[in-house]
């Protein structure tokens, strides 16, 4: 049995990563201190509960399981938060990232996927990114993740660590099939957002900034379906399998949407108006962020064919009427 030891199992990307991985032939182990997972989502696979940090928790979960790889997701991820809160970023992502990598290398797991982010390059407007574009994060999350990044290529030149690194923007969607879907207490992401907004469980949406420097002010981002987003997670996790060496991949449609044109899209789905209200910009947030995945099409076989808005906002949609985690 193929164990592989899933950090953040019990969130919303990992969950759907399990299932991925299950469906694959792997055993995924959950390592996860559910300060933002649910336990409920925790359905393919052993759940070990545990922080980060506490390297003698992690100690005994890679004896018990013996896990090929390692695939991490377990992070804090909000722009607005980190502003606030860069210690408790650098500390938790950081901290937490290199007492993973230690352990798995005393352990001898030496395959390492690793769930980052496009927000280390920071700011570049007009630009379809890619994995040589410049890392200048502009926020500390975004720091945080490069620095994990930085992290990884030392291991593997002193230890022999093999990494695969995905950066990726907003990820969205829920599973198909309803098994698990995504669930934040509290919620801060725009599709579940706007889908309280019109399902009456929230007074409204907020849009946050309307003078950007974009056709019609708001923000523009790339999304990705989780389900697309984790199965490239799979097929990194084979390209280390099959004896390839250390690689980092953009995940991206290579087109992006405002946050207007997310709601106007909203309303072709569930045949409802989104009531919503305007803000002020938030700290951190970059104008426009787009991403290319040329090169995980060319080495993994990858394409987003589930990713458009209106696949991604129907599976949401579904599970939203449906699901939800209660532990």
């Amino acid at each position: 049995m193929k164990h592989v030891l899933v950090t953040g199992g019990a969130g919303y990307i990992g969950s759907h990563a399990c299932k991925a991985l299950a469906a694959a032939g792997y055993v995924p182990v959950t390592y996860d201190n559910l300060c933002t997972g649910w336990s409920d989502a925790v359905k393919f696979g052993p759940l070990e509960q545990g922080d980060l940090t506490d390297r003698d928790a992690l100690d005994k979960v890679f004896a018990k399981y013996q896990p090929i790889a390692v695939m991490h997701f377990a992070a804090l991820s909000q722009v607005g938060e980190s502003m606030r809160e860069p210690g408790m970023y650098w500390r938790n992502n950081v901290m937490g990232s290199l007492t993973l990598v230690e352990a798995a290398i005393a352990a001898g797991c030496l395959d390492f996927v690793f769930s980052s982010t496009c927000a280390t390059y920071g700011d570049h407007d007009g630009v379809v990114l890619d994995e040589d574009t410049p890392q200048h994060p502009i926020n500390a999350y975004g720091a945080s993740k490069r620095a994990v990044e930085d992290i990884l290529a030392n291991f593997g030149e002193s230890h022999g660590l093999r990494s695969v690194i995905f950066r990726y923007f907003n990820v969205a969607g829920a599973d198909p099939d309803g098994e698990v879907g995504e669930f934040h207490q509290p919620e801060t992401h725009l599709i579940p957002l706007m889908l309280d907004a019109i399902d009456g469980k929230r007074p409204a949406l907020t849009v946050f900034g309307t003078d950007y420097d974009t056709p019609d002010g708001t923000c523009i981002r790339d999304y990705v379906h989780v389900m697309d987003l984790v199965d490239a997670h799979v097929s990194g996790l084979k390209w280390l399998e099959g004896g390839k060496g250390s690689r980092v991949f953009n995940l991206g449609t290579g087109k992006g949407f405002s946050v207007l044109e997310v709601i106007e899209h909203s309303r072709d789905v569930t045949n409802r108006d989104v009531p919503y209200q305007t803000g002020d910009r938030r700290p951190g947030d970059c104008v426009k962020l787009v991403s290319g995945s040329t090169r995980a099409e060319s080495d993994l076989g990858w394409t987003p064919h589930r990713s458009t808005l209106k696949s991604m906002i129907t599976d949401a949609w579904r599970w939203h009427q449906n699901g939800h985690y209660d532990k």
